[in-house]
């Protein structure tokens, strides 16, 4: 009975938190692999656990990116992942096991802020509307898939989680300094965020003006002041990453060059797509609880101001997600608990068509997102086939297209293996060059022979019928071996279409 007893409140204690990260460990191991928007914080990590003080051999240095990053969650990260990660080295596990480490320590971090917001909703709300909450992050896609992932957004979400949590708890000063670390040092755009919240807070009376002048400018020297010492040893120059990347997304406006949308994108195409249900409902939710409007207000102009920035992505509005989950649970809990009334019992049936057709779409972006790392795939099959015992190095070339698409130096395997990520090679020059392997957007290419491709997300095909969607894929990775290498061309490669 003790034993019973023990379990029950085991389960009631980390329930939630069981189901949301079983989730995410789902994502990570389905699709571990990373993309180029991550690749800053991935080398980051793989350079911290593997080189440690040996600057000189981190991947920044050579490939710095259009803008510079901060090192300090990468650091962080990497100090929970440490013991893993040589306890995995101990094991002789390959490194690829050290990016999975690393993702699930980003997540856990993550989910763990989380968990101190979705407390502090029960205190407020009631235990429905959290296990509502709870029901609703599970069944979309993004927020557990992102959460994983070492991006500059994701290491932000986590701050603002806790601010998020703080000012439901009526510690407003702690709430908006939460938000000035995260602006200050992982992402400058939260001051979209910061500035709504503190104006509301001023004008509601919660804060003064002293007080948070007193209390936040404080705060705000101490966190540039630790990024700028702590980035300028990394990057070896004066330094305050995300001021540069201010300047270069919101004076320049270089960011449109990689691709703009219309100012109402965020509104009928990002929230739509990482809430799923929870978007109608969180409609509802703002008409039948007056309280959470003032929750939602200062995310709504955040959306709003940052709507204004034509270059656009879901991932830069992520950190609204929980919010509008948690207006979207309290619709769900008014509706649940009124469904034996005519009207509500309607609004019910409606509520749960939306959540299985929520489901429905996870599901069919997490097949896609599955098919989306084609160059990771195509790295780990060259490393299975074969080589293990050669004594000869065995040089690998990775294309920009390739190195953007699932590639990093946690999937690279010792010798006799050899990689290379130099760029600006013609097609014409690889011929003359010593690779033993080229991993390629090319189908064709002069003096190697293709050895086999990997396939990768193309597009939706709707149809009628079941399944009335379809994914289609078509080759998009291509890795050829060089000819005058007759051990590579001579061996049972699955060959190419």
């Amino acid at each position: 009975m003790a034993s019973n007893a023990k379990s029950g409140t085991f389960l009631e204690r980390y329930g939630y938190d069981l189901l949301l990260g079983s989730i995410a460990t789902f994502y990570v191991l389905m699709v571990p692999y990373t993309k180029v928007e991550e690749s800053f914080n991935v080398q980051a990590m793989h350079d911290i656990l593997y080189h440690r003080l040996h600057f000189d051999k981190y991947d920044h240095l050579e490939f710095p990116g259009v803008v510079p990053r901060t090192f300090i969650g990468a650091l962080l990260v990497s100090l929970v992942a440490a013991p893993f990660v040589l306890t995995a080295s101990l094991l002789h596990l390959p490194k690829f096991y050290a990016l999975l480490i690393v993702r699930m320590a980003l997540g856990s971090i993550t989910l763990y802020t989380l968990r101190f917001f979705r407390h502090q909703i029960r205190n407020k709300f009631g235990h429905q509307v959290e296990a509502f909450f709870v029901i609703l992050t599970a069944i979309q896609f993004h927020f557990l898939f992102y959460c994983t992932r070492p991006l500059p957004n994701i290491l932000a979400l986590g701050i603002v989680n806790l601010a998020y949590g703080y000012w439901f708890e009526g510690r407003f000063y702690a709430a908006l300094n939460s938000l000035i670390f995260a602006t200050t040092v992982f992402r400058c755009d939260m001051l979209l965020l910061l500035c709504p919240l503190g104006l509301q807070l001023l004008l509601t009376k919660k804060v003064s003006l002293w007080g948070a002048l007193k209390r936040c400018t404080a705060m705000a020297f101490f966190c540039v002041g630790l990024t700028i010492l702590a980035d300028s040893i990394m990057w070896k120059r004066l330094l305050w990453p995300e001021f540069e990347v201010f300047w270069f997304n919101s004076v320049l406006n270089k960011s449109s060059e990689w691709g703009t949308h219309a100012f109402h994108w965020y509104f009928t195409s990002a929230l739509p797509r990482s809430l799923l249900a929870a978007y109608p409902l969180s409609l509802f939710g703002l008409f039948v609880d007056q309280r959470v409007r003032s929750f939602t207000f200062p995310v709504l102009a955040f959306i709003l101001l940052y709507s204004k920035l034509p270059h656009k992505e879901l991932r830069f509005i992520l950190s609204s997600v929980p919010i509008f989950n948690l207006s979207a649970s309290i619709a769900c809990n008014r509706i649940y608990n009124n469904k034996k009334k005519m009207i509500w019992n309607l609004l019910f049936l409606i509520m749960l068509g939306l959540l299985l057709m929520s489901l429905g779409g996870t599901i069919t972006t997490f097949m896609a997102s599955y098919w989306n790392y084609p160059s990771g795939y195509a790295l780990k099959e060259l490393h299975g086939i074969g080589f293990h015992n050669d004594t000869n190095e065995q040089w690998v070339h990775i294309d920009t297209f390739s190195a953007m698409n699932g590639i990093s130096r946690f999937g690279e395997s010792d010798f006799p293996w050899r990689y290379s990520k130099e760029e600006q090679i013609s097609l014409q020059e690889f011929q003359q060059r010593n690779f033993t392997f080229l991993i390629n957007e090319h189908p064709a290419i002069h003096g190697f022979k293709c050895l086999f491709t990997e396939d990768g997300f193309s597009k939706i095909h709707i149809k009628y019928g079941f399944p009335p969607i379809l994914l289609v894929k078509e080759p998009k990775v291509y890795v050829h071996g060089n000819l005058e290498n007759k051990d590579v061309v001579n061996k049972n490669w699955p060959g190419c279409p």
